[in-house]
């Protein structure tokens, strides 16, 4: 999913509007995401499940652009909590319409960039971190814009706790290889994969996202990777 990426020192950019939006819509960005968003110029709950009503455990997706896969998880698993980030205001849009009509009570949105809220974010407090179909950024000159890079991926590891896992998934080959570099030289996680069908298959209970369901239309596979916490 397409997350914004870097303009200054450790933030993100993107173009935060695109087409303009329903009535309705706009109006939930007023009344219905004051109410789940996060406010990180308050302190951080030393326990994230205070946020929630009633939740077993947290995890949070970065970048969920429309939400599909943010919105099936969460309605799966409603004893879950879940925190969606996205800057673009249109994906968050399409988060909120679909929270208000399936009613959803274990999610938590911040609008804005990532690296404002893993920052924010207490250590250890997440059960699994979700970055889906990210930005490539094909251009080299680009590529240190990339949302996976070493700092980011020691600021995954502060937060999801031993035994959780860090979920990545792309149809772009280099972006997978260098995902795999960088996650491999990283001593606090490891790649689950045993056989090839455990990245060339959507892990259990997949629901898939409109950027897969592109990727796939335009001849492009999908490679999916799970490492664990160390």
């Amino acid at each position: 999913m397409s997350d914004a990426q870097h303009n200054r020192a450790g933030a993100f950019f993107g173009r935060r509007k695109g087409h303009p939006l329903r009535a309705h819509q706009a109006a939930l960005l007023d009344t219905l995401l004051p109410r789940l968003a996060l406010d990180v110029t308050a302190p951080a709950p030393a326990d994230l499940r205070t946020l929630f009503h009633d939740v077993d455990d947290v995890r949070l997706e970065s970048g969920f652009g429309g939400g599909e896969h943010l919105i099936a998880e969460a309605t799966r698993l409603p004893r879950m909590g879940f925190i969606g980030i996205e800057p673009f205001l249109k994906g968050m849009a399409k988060a909120l319409a679909a929270i208000e009509e399936r009613k959803l009570q274990n999610i938590r949105l911040y609008y804005g960039d990532a690296t404002d809220l893993l920052g924010w974010l207490p250590a250890a407090s997440l059960a699994r971190f979700d970055l889906l179909y990210p930005d490539p950024w094909p251009k080299r000159r680009h590529w240190k814009r990339r949302f996976v890079q070493d700092k980011s991926v020691a600021a995954i590891a502060r937060l999801v706790r031993p035994g959780g896992e860090f979920r990545f998934a792309s149809d772009i080959p280099d972006y997978v290889a260098w995902t795999l570099l960088r996650l491999g030289r990283s001593p606090d996680f490891a790649w689950t994969a045993e056989q090839a069908d455990d990245w060339r298959l959507p892990w259990p209970h997949w629901s898939g996202t409109r950027y897969e369901a592109k990727a796939k239309r335009e001849g492009r596979t999908p490679c999916y990777l799970i490492f664990r916490r160390t």
